[in-house]
């Protein structure tokens, strides 16, 4: 499970990898693990919302920028906010989980995987 949650980070290294890495884990391990099958779907739920989010500020953020529009610099902090929120979370929760809590923690906002 911890290794699980770290697997998020690969969007570092790879784009939408915060997705595909954990969807390939989730796919082949949700049947062996015990309560990977719900944590898995919170986590790649929240990857999804997370990826459009981070899409649609950068891309806002560049059209802004190229129209010379004053709001610009907001959308690049909310950017790398973003970016930071999908650092330290996996990181917190990996450290929860290796504790041994099996709670959910990713917020589900919107559930595309079940």
């Amino acid at each position: 499970m911890t290794i699980f949650h770290l697997s998020v980070i690969a969007f570092l290294a790879i784009p939408v990898g915060n997705i595909i890495l954990p969807l390939i884990l989730w796919m082949n391990k949700k049947d062996k693990i015990i309560g990977l099958k719900h944590i898995g779907a919170n986590l790649l739920n929240f990857q999804i919302v997370w990826s459009v989010f981070t899409f649609i500020s950068i891309t806002a953020f560049a059209l802004f920028k190229v129209m010379h529009y004053g709001y610009y610099p907001i959308l690049f902090y909310l950017f790398i906010g973003l970016y930071t929120l999908n650092i330290i979370l996996p990181v917190i929760f990996a450290i929860k989980t290796s504790k041994g809590k099996t709670e959910s923690f990713y917020p589900n906002l919107i559930k595309l995987i079940k």
